[in-house]
């Protein structure tokens, strides 16, 4: 299928447009830049998605997700935020956790906890423990993406918030808002995704 050329201005015909004459193309609601965005980065948000989920046919369905969210989202786009890839990219992010956690809620039994049988194999509860990380992953990528860090350091690298202020150069009060901020919406999150 062939797709049109962005309609955007460009300095040479073989030239292909910068990021800026694409943006505001997108704004303008020009498809052929839309399509361009797609060419240029669609590679790389199928490949975060196919590492992600390991899975192709599901990073085929949140690369077209993400594109999609592009268009409808494309006057929310703020350049002086960060590039235009940077916001491609933040998008996959999300789409990746919300796959993720679609996958968990799929795969959740649908009988009542009392009438679990009891997980006495090793392997059934590290699989359990596993689902568990990954829903926590996905929940922890959604938070904005200073919370993010803040949690990160915390939880991964087991950081006091005092040490997390010396890392990032945050005064320490800025630290604990994320901190206690992100954990409020994480646990919000958690109680919907575990259902209790």
């Amino acid at each position: 299928m062939n797709m049109p050329q962005c309609t955007a201005p460009v300095a040479a015909p073989a030239a292909s447009p910068d990021d800026e004459e694409l943006v505001r193309g997108l704004v303008a609601g020009d498809e052929a830049c839309l399509a361009a965005v797609y060419r240029r980065w669609s590679a790389l948000v199928h490949t975060l998605a196919r590492r992600s989920l390991g899975d192709a046919k599901e990073a085929e369905d949140v690369t077209q997700q993400v594109f999609l969210s592009v268009w409808r989202g494309r006057r929310g786009y703020r350049p002086d935020r960060g590039p235009l890839a940077g916001w491609i990219v933040g998008i996959a992010r999300h789409r990746i956790a919300d796959a993720l956690t679609a996958r968990t809620r799929r795969c959740r039994p649908v009988a009542a906890p009392d009438s679990w049988p009891a997980l006495a194999d090793p392997v059934d509860d590290r699989l359990e423990r596993a689902l568990d990380r990954m829903v926590v992953r996905a929940e922890i990528a959604k938070l904005a993406s200073a919370q993010q860090r803040v949690l990160r350091l915390a939880f991964y690298e087991d950081l006091s918030q005092s040490q997390i202020a010396e890392r990032t150069g945050w005064p320490l009060g800025t630290v604990k808002s994320h901190a206690r901020r992100g954990l409020y919406r994480l646990k919000r999150e958690l109680e919907v995704a575990f259902d209790t």
